[in-house]
């Protein structure tokens, strides 16, 4: 398995100065191989020096030779992070996109509680089609693919396929659940770059966790697929989906141990969504007071020397906080493809802006894009998905995403919230 060291105290600030010599010499030959302006030069730098400083709160991970600041920015210095880093070369038009998801299949033999694909129902979309517009993301800057399902492992030639669309422009990152997986179909994807698998670790007790993911071999599963990947030599990242009181009770404390234990480079800690299987009832509902309980964990768990061997923690409640990068739904940073072919703001939020299936993917694009000008601060997921749900019961849907047409009756007159401060500045300061 690859070496995971986290950067902390003294090893930092070493690392922010090679980090920004890097990035300095790395632009500084463009600038003389006349590839840009002086000017552009010097707004490109500040931009940088400013987002990279706005992600010192991160517990920054070594990861083999290369580091990483954020789980969305690819490693430092690869070719797809200065991918991520040329979105701020951008000054006449928004900030492009740097982050998709997409989803390959709906197979899956679980039966998670929350799954937000709960109502997707329907065929897949072909795959030749989604390939198609990976190269188009590709050319348009995505910096990031994480390629998920369902159950991606079990369509291996889809998935074997997709990987074998992207370049080292691009970083890609795989979510699984471990079934289907095997060393020999690891082998392929190593060799295609695949960078790492991120699990779902909802639990540190072996029977709640194949409860809360309605089968009986999904800790089984997890625990095999992890350790294949260690002997791949393929990074294990984790996504938590937690409820208000797990982090009150010991079990959150408790799966950074088990996470530790599994050797995880990093965590998504994510906040549950009402969206797919919570669509209908709603989530758990985070107070000021509660939200500032969690981050005071996070901040522990990445910050404080006695947790510096623990994973390293990206979480919503912080990226997604009105002082950092807001929602970024829609394009802002991140967009997401499912299986069907739906263009969604992200996968969270059960609306469409078109099918790849049915129209030109450039045309979806804008559509959304026009939509989501800047970052709002307002979750999006959150506020509207009582509006979402009363939609698909009014009109006795069997599936979702809403479609092109009724989606815009979510998202014509809605309200964002003020746009982010951070992205504001970047734009309209900095250039």
């Amino acid at each position: 398995m690859q070496k995971i060291k986290n950067i902390v105290s003294i090893n930092k600030t070493w690392f922010n100065f090679q980090l920004k010599t890097g990035v300095f010499f790395h632009y500084f030959k463009e600038l003389i191989q006349k590839k840009m302006s002086i000017k552009s030069f010097f707004f490109l730098m500040k931009r940088l020096n400013y987002f990279v400083s706005q992600l010192q709160e991160n517990k920054f991970v070594k990861i083999g030779k290369n580091t990483r600041l954020n789980l969305y920015i690819p490693d430092f210095p690869t070719p797809s992070f200065y991918t991520a880093c040329n979105k701020f070369k951008e000054f006449e038009q928004k900030l492009p996109c740097t982050t998709a998801l997409i989803s390959i299949t709906s197979a899956c033999k679980y039966n998670c509680q929350h799954c937000y694909q709960k109502y997707d129902i329907g065929k897949d979309g072909d795959i030749n089609k989604t390939i198609e517009v990976v190269k188009k993301l590709q050319d348009m800057g995505i910096a990031f693919f994480n390629i998920e399902g369902g159950e991606p492992f079990l369509v291996f030639d889809k998935l074997e396929k997709i990987c074998t669309a992207i370049n080292n422009r691009s970083e890609i990152w795989i979510n699984s659940s471990g079934d289907g997986m095997s060393s020999d179909k690891l082998a392929v994807l190593k060799k295609l770059g695949v960078k790492a698998v991120m699990f779902s670790l909802h639990s540190s007790n072996p029977d709640e966790l194949n409860k809360f993911m309605g089968s009986e071999s999904a800790w089984k599963n997890l625990s095999k697929g992890i350790e294949l990947c260690h002997q791949a030599n393929i990074v294990v990242a984790f996504n938590i989906c937690l409820g208000k009181k797990d982090f009150y009770n010991g079990e959150f404390e408790k799966i950074m141990e088990t996470a530790k234990v599994f050797k995880a480079a990093i965590i998504q800690l994510i906040n549950p969504k009402p969206a797919g299987g919570w669509l209908k009832s709603g989530a758990d509902i985070f107070s000021k007071e509660d939200l500032a309980h969690v981050k005071t964990l996070v901040n522990k768990y990445n910050h404080s020397p006695k947790y510096r061997q623990y994973p390293a923690i990206s979480a919503q409640i912080n990226e997604e906080d009105k002082n950092m990068f807001g929602c970024t739904a829609g394009g802002t940073d991140r967009f997401y493809i499912n299986a069907k072919g739906d263009v969604q703001p992200c996968e969270f939020l059960n609306i469409s802006f078109g099918n790849i299936n049915d129209e030109d993917f450039s045309i979806i694009y804008k559509r959304m894009r026009n939509i989501f000008k800047n970052p709002g601060e307002d979750w999006l997921c959150q506020k509207y998905s009582k509006d979402i749900y009363q939609i698909y019961f009014e009109n006795n849907l069997k599936a979702l995403p809403l479609n092109k047409e009724l989606s815009e009756q979510i998202y014509l007159n809605w309200d964002r919230g003020n746009p982010t401060e951070l992205y504001d500045k970047i734009e309209n300061e900095l250039a």
